[in-house]
């Protein structure tokens, strides 16, 4: 068989799985969110996916699928080591001071608008499964190195000013943009989304001046 050939069909394959994988990834989030971690099964994700039970399986574990599904979800990315290198970040570093906070801003809560249903089916899969508590924690860890850098990028902006403690900035706007406070305002209490955006500005904004 020729060469040319051969990577051909290897070149096929690998498209195919990527796309039997993407599909699976969208019907565990779609599932997941509906039904919750432990109601949802293998066998119904691959019903879900149109595909066997078996290749579900093959293709992650549950947790797996779960954590796949919500960072696919919330940022656009798997496995992402930082914010900066999802599709929610893209461009932002390239924008004038005067631009960037509100555009950090919306990216985030349109993330929170998609994400926070698997945001807390995962807090909640977490307290029983001990893989999917380990990503969490590197999933924390990650929000908290994001913010830090985040902190540190309005400085050098003139946007944040006078931080007696960037740290402590750092956790109070971890806490203000988190999936929850997008949950509890918008989908528990029904602030419109253009409320819960003035919001959320003006409380990161009060962190960050004097």
């Amino acid at each position: 068989m020729p060469a040319e050939t051969r990577a051909y069909r290897s070149e096929l394959r690998a498209r195919q799985a990527r796309e039997t994988r993407a599909r699976i990834i969208a019907a565990s989030a779609r599932l997941f969110a509906t039904h919750g971690y432990q109601a949802t099964t293998i066998a119904a994700i691959g019903r879900e996916a149109g595909v066997s039970t078996e290749t579900v399986k093959t293709t992650a574990s549950k947790a797996e699928l779960l954590l796949a599904a919500f960072e696919v979800t919330f940022s656009g990315s798997e496995a992402a080591e930082s914010l900066t290198d999802t599709e929610v970040a893209a461009g932002v570093l390239d924008l004038p001071d005067d631009a960037f906070l509100d555009a950090v801003l919306t990216q985030i809560s349109t993330a929170n608008a998609r994400g926070h249903a698997l945001w807390t089916v995962l807090l909640g899969a977490a307290l029983s499964d001990p893989v999917v508590d380990e990503a969490l924690q590197g999933i924390l860890a990650h929000r908290r190195a994001d913010l830090a850098r985040l902190v540190d990028e309005l400085t050098r902006r003139g946007i944040a000013q006078d931080l007696d403690d960037p740290d402590a900035a750092a956790a109070a706007i971890s806490f203000l943009i988190s999936p929850e406070s997008y949950q509890q305002l918008v989908a528990q209490s029904g602030w419109t989304e253009e409320r819960y955006g003035s919001w959320l500005r003006a409380a990161v904004l009060a962190q960050i001046t004097r």
